[in-house]
């Protein structure tokens, strides 16, 4: 009989037992360890366990409940997936007028590589709605003349749709905070700089002028803190001073927007990462595990 596994995740405050606590749950109930992946960082304890449940002795809901109920128990928190029938969550997009991460984004949704469900596109200009029209995704938008009534408008919609997460897709304009605070640590930018360099306003013609040779650009979560939030990826390209205009400065910046935001949005969707007293801590278990 083939291998039946599924991915236990493990993530609290770092405690004397937990390693064995889980195994020796899962051994008594006839579940097999297959690999492990465990780390401490600033005092949580992070632990990924790959498991083989062919033989198992209770029927698999009694199993997640069991192991949510211990977690609970120890002010742990768990998640149970199978390697291979991982929920799909639900995405949103943020968007105003250029197309450039809003179509990679969901280029990717389509082909599989995100694997999550786009639920709507919200913007403050009608401009893309063809493309999102042309992957069959909803798409709303209201003007932002009235900043307060489209951000209103913005946060009844978001509750509507109810986003695992939320990706700005060069939305272009600043949250505030009673969206932020609705949605923690699920809203994720692409900020065209290396942060903490060049933030805020026209940060390629920042770079462009202050003679830099490499720039690149920061997907990050969005905080109340403009361009502050924890750093999630970043990603660079040279700068030819002296040869490059700052054309040519924006669209090498452009190709790397849509690549690095995806690929953020891909590894949180994939629970491939968390955050940890304001920084983003990486699971290779996760990522590792779902190859084999």
């Amino acid at each position: 009989m083939a291998k039946v596994l599924a991915i236990v995740s493990v993530v609290g405050s770092d405690q004397k037992g937990v390693v064995a606590r889980f195994a020796t749950y899962l051994a008594d109930r006839g579940i097999n360890i297959e690999d492990i992946e465990q780390r401490v960082v600033r005092g949580l304890f992070i632990m990924d366990m790959l498991v083989d449940i062919r033989d198992m002795s209770i029927d698999l809901s009694q199993a997640i409940t069991e192991l949510l109920e211990l977690g609970k128990s120890i002010d742990m928190n768990v998640r149970v997936a199978l390697h291979d029938e991982r929920k799909r969550k639900k995405l949103v997009l943020l968007a105003s007028r250029e197309p450039h991460c809003l179509e990679r984004l969901l280029n990717d949704v389509a082909s599989g590589r995100i694997r999550a469900d786009v639920v709507g596109v919200l913007a403050n200009h009608p401009d893309l709605e063809p493309l999102a029209r042309r992957f069959g995704v909803p798409f709303s938008w209201k003007s932002h003349e009235d900043l307060d009534g489209h951000f209103d408008w913005l946060l009844s919609e978001l509750k509507k749709l109810s986003p695992d997460s939320i990706a700005l897709a060069r939305y272009m304009r600043i949250l505030p905070a009673r969206i932020v605070q609705a949605f923690p640590h699920r809203v994720i930018n692409i900020h065209p700089s290396l942060l903490p360099f060049f933030p805020g306003a026209a940060p390629y013609r920042q770079a462009y002028e202050s003679g830099v040779r490499v720039s690149g650009c920061t997907a990050h979560f969005v905080t109340e803190q403009l361009d502050q939030g924890p750093v999630i990826l970043q990603d660079v390209f040279r700068i030819d001073v002296g040869s490059d205009s700052l054309d040519d400065v924006k669209r090498k910046g452009i190709d790397l927007e849509a690549q690095t935001l995806s690929e953020a949005v891909r590894m949180f969707i994939d629970d491939e990462l968390v955050v940890v007293d304001g920084n983003v801590v990486f699971k290779p278990g996760v990522s590792r595990f779902r190859r084999a």
